[in-house]
């Protein structure tokens, strides 16, 4: 989803340079502080919607926002392209770096480890110290026998698998809603990684398409895979009738369907990875998205807050 391009980017650039301009003078350790932020998450965001920013721009609205870091597309199209990651990468690490911020994963392409800008893409990925990086979409041939495909997309994860124990690095799967989406039922990324060893193998566990395929089993979906999470990620989305068909449609953390008491299963998990914010909805250009995604961060970490003090979520009926 690209957003609607209210400024240019030359426009986008000069609001932005406006704004940070004088923030150099109050020392980096008060630019960046960031108030509120919890001590077990790390809390960051997936740089999708303003990738075409330069890195030092792209950092510096990070900081702005107040996340601790991000999820950088390393793909086609991406923010990094995967033939140019040896070259651009660190420069993006570096300009993270300044400000006190760093990649938690990257968004790949990757489904296979046969394909020449894998090991690429990984070294480099390894070298800089980013740990975990989120597969390629896997799609279902629906006219053919499901049990059959898992077993040759899990002959290709275990390849991966290999490498990722060579190289120190763990690779995720994204449950993504879909008719032919690998992952969309949750349980199909069971049967692919349930004997994988979760430091190099897991889950990107993402409750706006849980929601979305599962209903009011999220709980089940996720306890399922609570042991193989690498990563979590947040976005929100109610049901819309266009024509004949129902389908979704993509708000504001907080506006719609997804279950706040999802915070507290993770509260009460293991889990300590990073909690990735995800923008599927128009959040605009400049300064107006730099607002959408900070009340995003904010609704979150109030989630995160009240959990601490919640029940854990069950049937109440």
């Amino acid at each position: 989803m690209k957003p609607p391009d209210h400024f240019s980017r030359r426009e986008f650039c000069e609001r932005l340079t406006a704004a940070t301009s004088g923030l150099a003078l109050l020392g980096a350790e008060k630019v960046f502080a960031q108030p509120g932020k919890t001590q077990r998450f790390t809390l960051a965001g997936f740089t999708k919607p303003f990738q075409d920013l330069s890195f030092e721009q792209t950092a510096d609205v990070v900081a702005r926002i107040g996340w601790d870091g991000i999820e950088c597309p390393v793909r086609r199209g991406g923010q990094v392209l995967p033939e140019r990651v040896g070259e651009d990468l660190p420069k993006l690490v570096q300009a993270l770096k300044r400000r006190n911020l760093s990649i938690f994963s990257i968004a790949t392409d990757i489904q296979n480890a046969a394909d020449p800008l894998t090991g690429r893409v990984l070294r480099t990925a390894a070298k800089l110290g980013i740990k975990l990086y989120r597969l390629g979409f896997l799609h279902y041939d629906l006219k053919r026998p499901i049990p059959a495909q898992l077993e040759s997309f899990r002959a290709g994860l275990r390849e991966l698998l290999a490498l990722n124990k060579e190289l120190g690095l763990c690779a995720a799967i994204e449950n993504h809603s879909g008719h032919d989406a690998v992952g969309a039922p949750v349980w199909d990324i069971y049967e692919l990684i349930k004997d994988f060893d979760p430091r190099y193998f897991g889950v990107c566990f993402d409750i706006g398409h849980a929601t979305i395929e599962g209903g009011l089993d999220w709980q089940i979906q996720f306890r399922l895979i609570e042991s193989w999470l690498s990563a979590v990620y947040v976005k929100d989305f109610v049901w819309k009738k266009e024509g004949n068909r129902w389908k979704e449609e993509w708000l504001p953390l907080g506006q719609g369907m997804v279950d706040p008491s999802f915070v507290q299963l993770l509260a009460r998990s293991s889990f300590a990875g990073p909690i990735v914010q995800h923008f599927e909805y128009p959040v605009g250009r400049g300064d107006e998205m730099v607002a959408a995604m900070k009340r995003g961060r904010e609704t979150l970490q109030s989630w995160l807050t009240r959990a601490n003090a919640s029940p854990a979520p069950g049937n109440s009926r």
